[in-house]
């Protein structure tokens, strides 16, 4: 909002740490910082299990909530966007009346729990606005009754900053990469279903011995997919990256983008590979991919965790030649609805018009 609008004066408020990892964006792009995050207490918490996990998430939301109430009543901020860390501001708002307008973004398929659901249907009868990135979510809140039709609107993503990508994708990497390969990006977890794409890559090598697939991420998947790779003899075909700052480069040089998800929201790295224009084949899964790609339309979309559907429809991708170019200008197309700008112009409609 403030680059291109000075009016919006924006900040960051961190109360639980979850914008710790992106700490070098923040400093980079100077954005204003709000931080409550308490780093010589969170160290003392335990992060791991379930039940302590839980445990030191309240602890946390107890330090926070008379420092976050005392926030907004001094500051008196004319819009809050709740992102990631929803309950704390959304029981504060079922609380307390505040002159703050409440804004309320909301991603996948969330589980409402009895508690959840509660406090959400209680706190969004004062919501100025819930803001939905897909159509499946739009829906599904809808169809879940929490909020009024006219108090809910789509909202893509910013995924596209042009200007940074152009510079990005010229940015030569220390890594040496061959010609003809096929890259996927993600974190290495079960969401992201890479043992399934490396099953069906070595299906592909059988067919097509030369080509490559280059994975880059990192996550708890790695050293199971390493040992897969070994046991098969795949390490001239399959090769795992790492995490890369810049996805780039690669990205735009290759043959084309595969994503294997069992579930996305919309799925980032699909829309900049569209404006890369590279060809895509994905899964059908809900609440992203479905609803982004339509079938030899701008991409390629395969039956989610299906090998043989994924083998002919990657045959698909291979022999794609004479609509390439219509396909790729398609994606370009498409993505173009992520771009920060268009963000920014779709947000200021829903700051004036709900």
């Amino acid at each position: 909002m403030n680059r291109y609008d000075k009016k919006f004066d924006c900040y960051i408020i961190n109360f639980f740490g979850e914008f710790e990892r992106y700490n070098s964006i923040i400093l980079n792009k100077k954005i204003k910082l709000i931080n409550y995050f308490n780093k010589s207490i969170i160290n003392y918490l335990p992060k791991y299990g379930k039940i302590k996990s839980r445990f030191s998430f309240f602890v946390i939301f107890l330090m926070s909530f008379f420092p976050l109430k005392k926030l907004i009543s001094e500051r008196k901020p004319d819009y809050i966007v709740i992102h990631l860390i929803t309950s704390l501001p959304l029981i504060l708002l079922m609380f307390f009346n505040f002159e703050t307008k409440f804004i309320l973004r909301i991603s996948g398929l969330p589980k409402l729990t009895f508690f959840r659901k509660f406090i959400w249907k209680k706190a969004l009868k004062k919501i100025y606005c819930v803001t939905c990135p897909t159509l499946k979510t739009q829906e599904y809140i809808l169809n879940q009754n929490l909020v009024s039709k006219d108090k809910i609107e789509l909202l893509y993503d910013p995924v596209i900053n042009v200007r940074e990508i152009q510079k990005k994708r010229n940015e030569k990497l220390s890594i040496p990469i061959q010609d003809d390969y096929y890259c996927a990006i993600g974190r290495l977890t079960k969401q992201k279903n890479f043992m399934f794409l490396c099953k069906a890559f070595k299906k592909v090598i059988n067919k097509y011995p030369n080509i490559r697939l280059l994975i880059i991420g990192e996550g708890e998947q790695k050293k199971f997919l390493t040992d897969y790779i070994k046991k098969n003899n795949l390490e001239k075909n399959i090769f795992l990256i790492g995490f890369l700052d810049n996805i780039f480069y690669i990205l735009s040089r290759s043959k084309g983008f595969i994503l294997s998800s069992l579930w996305e929201d919309p799925g980032f790295v699909l829309v900049e590979a569209a404006f890369c224009k590279v060809p895509i084949i994905s899964s059908d899964c809900d609440n992203g991919p479905k609803e982004l790609i339509k079938d030899n339309i701008n991409g390629i979309l395969f039956e989610s965790n299906n090998i043989e559907n994924f083998l002919v429809k990657f045959d698909e991708i291979i022999k794609l030649k004479k609509n390439s170019n219509k396909l790729l200008l398609n994606n370009l197309k498409m993505s173009k609805k992520f771009t920060l700008f268009n963000h920014y112009l779709n947000f200021k409609k829903i700051l004036n018009n709900v």
